[in-house]
């Protein structure tokens, strides 16, 4: 109050600026919230992003594959002993690697193996030594991480090589 008994002008203003921070609060809160809001969705999109283009790229190495069976198979349907179909199986490791690598690796070495098809199956054992021998602690170079291979076992059973080998991350010395 000034000497006149009247409220002052600072007086008469301050319920103003009450009810100016309390929108300033709540105006804060609510871009807080959105900029959460778009942490969250943000998260969930990339995931599923992420999870759709694993699928893809496993479909297209499928697709890949298939298509070499077929012509392998169409070439050599008369001959029933030779090499129509290889398959690469990678071993299961605790903890597990990246899947994305694991797939990349496998088609790298079954683009590899793909001299040995249409091979005699009886004629393989010098070829399979020989490529044991060059696959065999061989690394791979996936998204800028390095992994070494080990050939465990080769079987041929009715036309189809099946190799086995155990990958692991290549640490350098």
């Amino acid at each position: 109050m000034d000497v006149r008994g009247k409220p002052g002008m600072n007086e008469a203003k301050r319920p103003e600026i009450k009810g100016f921070r309390r929108f300033l609060q709540l105006a804060a809160v609510f871009i807080l919230g959105m900029v959460a809001g778009s942490i969250v969705y943000n998260v969930i999109y990339q995931t599923s992003y992420n999870v759709l283009w694993i699928q893809n790229k496993d479909l297209q190495i499928q697709l890949h594959q298939a298509e070499e069976d077929l012509r392998t198979l169409k070439k050599y349907n008369n001959r029933s002993t030779v090499i129509k179909e290889i398959k690469v199986r990678v071993e299961e490791r605790d903890p597990p690697l990246d899947s994305l690598a694991v797939k990349e690796v496998t088609k790298q070495l079954h683009d590899e193996l793909e001299v040995l098809r249409g091979r005699n199956i009886f004629d393989i054992d010098s070829d399979a030594k020989m490529a044991r021998t060059l696959l065999n602690r061989k690394i791979y170079i996936v998204r800028d991480k390095e992994y070494s291979i080990q050939v465990k076992t080769m079987l041929v059973s009715e036309g189809v090589l099946q190799v086995w080998v155990d990958m692991r991350p290549y640490i350098r010395l």
